[in-house]
């Protein structure tokens, strides 16, 4: 499934897409990703909105940080979900240090 490139010209998001999630390798977040199984559900939060590009932040429902979402995709969600939307998050596929750490977990996002 596609995504829209921004929200000027999608102003609604997909009911739902699969993306994998970045950044997961900084700080703790490796040890954070490691009992992630597929199926488990995520939560998905917008950066503060005084940030230039406030981006979407992954974490575990406890509220341990992940990573966050590819920017081509924080560009149109932030915004909407910072005007109310909400998405929720499930992980896909979880993989190992054998894979880039970019391709590690695969979620699916669903917009309500």
């Amino acid at each position: 499934m596609s995504v829209p490139a921004s929200t000027s010209q999608h102003p609604h998001p997909p009911e739902w897409f699969r993306t994998t999630v970045h950044g997961t390798v900084f700080g703790e977040r490796a040890g954070h990703l490691q009992p992630v199984s597929a199926g488990d559900d995520l939560l998905l939060l917008p950066g503060p909105p005084i940030e230039d590009e406030p981006g979407v932040w992954v974490h575990l429902p406890g509220g341990e940080l992940i990573g966050h979402l590819p920017p081509e995709i924080e560009a149109w969600l932030s915004p909407w979900m910072l005007r109310g939307g909400r998405a929720v998050a499930r992980a896909i596929r979880v993989s190992g240090a054998d894979v880039p750490s970019w391709r590690r977990l695969l979620i699916e996002v669903h917009c309500e």
